[in-house]
């Protein structure tokens, strides 16, 4: 008898199993598909070309010493404001000055010299004048008329040719006053002095090359170098707006104009370099092309400096308030046109054509087709599985 009760109960236990087996899995196959949505917003969407660039003022100059000598006097200081023709430098002057009057003493001695000619060609001018009357009358000899005609014409290029070495002594005297004036270092352009490159006391030599003395730069206004690849560069313009931050302030928006673009890449310089080597040139033509492009923004506070980082976004268009999904929900049919899916009531999707506009490859512009607050699917969870279909 207490077998026959354990038949029955295990019969029962495993009836009961088998209904909620089935209970269970028609109540899977009735319910709906979990699916991820989004919902249709609006707000305002940027296409930009990014791109990445350094920073240099508008205008940067080295100061130079144009003659050799010691830096007698530095007036400047890293960080000081300067103004076009201000003095930043002497350098002693003591050799040029000497030179100088070397050069005034040799001017007066050929001056003097000019006068004694000018004095002995009148002397035998009129000595010519007076014999070619006398030869008329054949009151001398031929031979010396001519011998006076020969000291007359004589007389006359020493003369020219004395004016001619005054003009050098001038011209000499006139170097020596430039030079002299160089050994005073003025400032060619307003600005700020963002480096003392010569100490003072040093001692710079000009023969070759100018030593630089200092570097100016008008800070007011900064241009960044920004390179464009090739598959841009039809999409950038001169005027073109742009925005940018920098690491030193990533939450920081700057504003920027675009001021030109160059004309060659900077590889067309090495290439020309570099002519004359046919595997050089080649793995040249076979690298990346880029353009640069120059953008101007002020930096009336300074807080931009020379040699920063920029990442830079160029703005080929853009829309506000316009109706935004994510591009992940947008899909090709077999006709190129664009739709999304839209969940009916039971999370089924249902295809709906959109025309759409600009996009920043997260977001994308709907310019028909959706309005806001509607839901989009992005993807979709059979019942009873884990896998989610995008």
């Amino acid at each position: 008898m207490l077998n026959i009760s354990k038949k029955w109960l295990f019969a029962t236990l495993a009836a009961v199993i088998f209904l909620l087996l089935i209970w269970h899995y028609a109540g899977s196959r009735n319910k709906p598909n979990a699916v991820v949505t989004a919902e249709v917003r609006q707000g305002n969407i940027e296409n930009v070309i990014a791109a990445t660039g350094k920073m240099d003022a508008v205008e940067r100059v080295n100061v130079g010493a144009q003659v050799s000598g010691q830096v007698k006097k530095l007036y400047i200081k890293a960080g000081d404001n300067v103004r076009k023709g201000q003095l930043i430098a002497e350098i002693d002057d003591q050799p040029q000055r000497s030179d100088l009057r070397n050069a005034q003493a040799a001017l007066s001695v050929a001056q003097a010299d000019l006068e004694t000619r000018e004095a002995a060609l009148v002397r035998q001018q009129a000595q010519y004048q007076r014999l070619q009357q006398m030869i008329k009358t054949n009151a001398i000899s031929r031979q010396d008329f001519d011998t006076a005609e020969q000291d007359w014409r004589s007389a006359r290029a020493e003369l020219t040719a004395q004016k001619a070495r005054v003009i050098q002594a001038q011209i000499e005297v006139d170097k020596k006053q430039l030079d002299l004036g160089y050994t005073r270092i003025m400032a060619p352009m307003d600005g700020t002095v963002i480096a003392i490159v010569t100490k003072q006391g040093q001692t710079v030599n000009a023969v070759q090359t100018a030593p630089t003395i200092a570097k100016l730069a008008q800070l007011g206004t900064m241009t960044i170098k920004v390179q464009i690849s090739e598959a841009d560069i039809n999409n950038v313009q001169p005027g073109q707006q742009a925005w940018f931050t920098t690491f030193s302030n990533p939450d920081k928006r700057y504003n920027a104009t675009l001021r030109s673009l160059e004309l060659a890449p900077e590889s067309v310089m090495k290439d020309d370099a570099l002519m004359g080597n046919s595997e050089s040139t080649t793995s040249s033509t076979n690298a990346a092309v880029y353009y640069n492009a120059l953008l101007d923004v002020p930096n009336p506070d300074n807080a931009l400096r020379i040699s920063m980082t920029a990442q830079v976004n160029l703005l080929r268009d853009s829309a506000k308030e316009a109706l935004l999904v994510p591009v992940q929900a947008t899909k090709k049919d077999a006709d190129g046109k664009t739709y999304v899916e839209i969940p009916d009531q039971d999370n089924q999707p249902v295809k709906r054509i959109i025309t759409t506009g600009i996009t920043d490859s997260v977001d994308i512009q709907v310019l028909s087709g959706l309005k806001v607050g509607e839901k989009v699917i992005l993807a979709t969870q059979t019942a009873g599985a884990d896998k989610v279909v995008m």
